[in-house]
């Protein structure tokens, strides 16, 4: 039997207190282990200095190892982990920030919007039951435009279409929308 080191290879590796055969999971699970060990104390480190936040900084972490749990097994190398871990934390920190500033112009939306300013509650209401007449694709695709306002790119990787598909659905929902509330 071969050492097992940080990274073990693919031939059946065995238990050294049982001599029995040790199933994938338990090898990769114990990999992830050292990986955290090895490496998560300098991530936290980095996440802290980026957020300025301790809690925040930890979640980053926890959050890049569980997306990495999935793809270490790929590593050939121990060394290209770490570079791999900073960037992933990196861009968990920017999704954090883009999803902030989407809910602080949420909340700007929702102080200036006519119920917040006193509107017509019915106009509202008429809205809404538009919104909920038109198809499941149409509607997911206008709140995640106007109401979570991303991008129709992401939009398209979301519900599964390309992103022409999404352009299609949101002229055809808004001129329903329109024609409905016009009525």
């Amino acid at each position: 039997m071969e050492p097992m080191g940080l990274w073990p290879s693919l031939v059946v590796v065995e238990d050294v207190a049982t001599g029995e055969p040790v199933e994938a999971g338990r090898i990769e699970g114990r990999r992830l282990e050292l990986l955290y060990r090895a490496h998560a104390t300098k991530a936290a480190r980095t996440a802290y200095l980026l957020t300025g936040d301790a809690a925040l900084a930890d979640d980053l972490v926890q959050e890049a190892f569980v997306r990495l749990a999935g793809r270490f097994v790929d590593w050939r190398r121990e060394d290209g982990f770490e570079p791999y871990l900073r960037r992933t934390i990196v861009n968990l920190f920017r999704t954090r920030l883009r999803r902030i500033e989407r809910e602080r112009e949420r909340h700007r939306r929702v102080a200036a919007s006519p119920v917040a300013a006193g509107g017509d509650l019915a106009d509202l209401i008429a809205v809404r039951d538009a919104l909920m007449r038109l198809s499941e694709r149409q509607r997911a695709a206008v709140v995640l435009r106007y109401y979570e306002d991303l991008p129709e790119a992401e939009i398209a990787d979301l519900i599964g279409c390309r992103p022409g598909t999404v352009k299609s659905l949101l002229s055809r929902a808004m001129d329903a929308l329109r024609a409905e509330l016009s009525r």
